[in-house]
């Protein structure tokens, strides 16, 4: 793991990369944000001591390379093929440019590297990848998107794949990773819709993703068979996960209910019904996965192993961190109605 100072660096030009991709106005230049964007979380995922960490950097790296050649190959084919100044645009240039802007963010049926490299992670890296890293490519995919059978067909398959290949996961990793991809889905479908409900979206399951993350790493789980095992004295953690998985996973009462409601709201009013009893469903499967992480340690057995380690102090400020987020996730739904209220 690099230094603090180094770690800082990285993390400045990772975002610098995803806003130099997203303001720019040329393909090319585009390309050059996606590359300054990669070239910094490399380093950062990359740990001499631990194997997993220098394999998943070099799993990510290969497929991030191949996607970044495809899309410069693509755009500068498309240039001068077509028009070098104009770029008109045929029924075939979204579904050709989109393809490796889906491969980068990890979109179904080109997930396949995503579960692998989050596996050999560290917390701090998964949150980034799940949240920063789907950033660029999917504003650069708003430019594009349209409703057609290819941009369909994405979507159902996220959706599907995400719900379907969390439920045989033992792996907290691989859960959330399969969650990523669900929403994956219903960001696509937000695109499609409008780009102000896509950011919405992005926004809210950005911090509803960090604060699931940051209560995973404080109560030290990495599979489901341990959160019945869990330090009894930090058992308010495990309700903060809890209540945070539910709301990731789309509860009513909770925050991340509020962007799913305006999405199916959309597709509603869009005559896309169909398609969105076929998301409420997939999104009711990620629920139940979600259920089945606490509903051993909550219902059914909570047990303390003898060697399980004393409650350590220097976790309070991380503690306190993790409960402002969960607030946030808790009361978010009732801050929004009384804000639009107000209004």
């Amino acid at each position: 793991m690099p230094s603090n100072s180094t770690k800082i660096l990285l993390l400045i030009t990772l975002v610098g990369g995803m806003l130099v991709s997203v303001s720019s106005n040329s393909w090319l230049g585009a390309w050059m944000g996606l590359e300054i964007n990669l070239m910094s979380f490399i380093p950062l995922m990359s740990n001499v001591k631990n194997m997993y960490n220098t394999e998943a950097s070099l799993k990510y790296f290969i497929v991030q390379v191949l996607a970044s050649a495809t899309l410069l190959f693509l755009v500068v084919m498309k240039t001068l093929t077509e028009d070098l100044f104009t770029f008109e645009m045929s029924s075939y240039t979204p579904m050709i440019i989109c393809t490796p802007l889906l491969l980068k963010s990890g979109a179904a049926p080109l997930h396949w590297w995503f579960p692998g490299v989050m596996e050999g992670l560290s917390w701090e890296n998964c949150a980034l990848l799940m949240t920063v890293q789907k950033a660029a490519p999917l504003m650069l995919m708003s430019y594009l998107i349209d409703i057609n059978i290819f941009t369909l067909s994405i979507i159902l398959m996220s959706t599907i794949v995400g719900a379907i290949g969390g439920l045989n996961q033992t792996s907290m990793r691989k859960i959330l990773t399969y969650s990523s991809i669900n929403h994956t889905g219903w960001m696509l479908i937000a695109l499609i819709t409008s780009e102000s409900m896509w950011m919405m979206y992005y926004v809210i399951y950005s911090i509803l993703a960090l604060t699931v993350v940051s209560a995973i790493k404080v109560s030290g789980v990495s599979f489901i068979n341990q959160t019945m095992m869990t330090n009894k004295e930090i058992t308010l953690m495990k309700f903060m996960l809890f209540t945070s998985l539910l709301s990731l996973g789309g509860l009513p009462p909770f925050l991340g209910f509020l962007p799913k409601w305006i999405v199916i709201q959309a597709m509603i009013t869009n005559n896309m019904a169909p398609l969105a009893t076929v998301v409420v469903v997939t999104s009711l499967i990620t629920l139940y996965y979600y259920l089945k992480i606490s509903y051993s340690s909550f219902l059914i057995l909570s047990t303390e192993p003898k060697w399980n380690l004393k409650f350590q102090k220097n976790k309070l400020i991380k503690i306190i961190g993790v409960m402002i987020l969960s607030s946030i996730s808790l009361m978010g739904v009732v801050s929004c109605t009384i804000i639009t209220n107000i209004n």
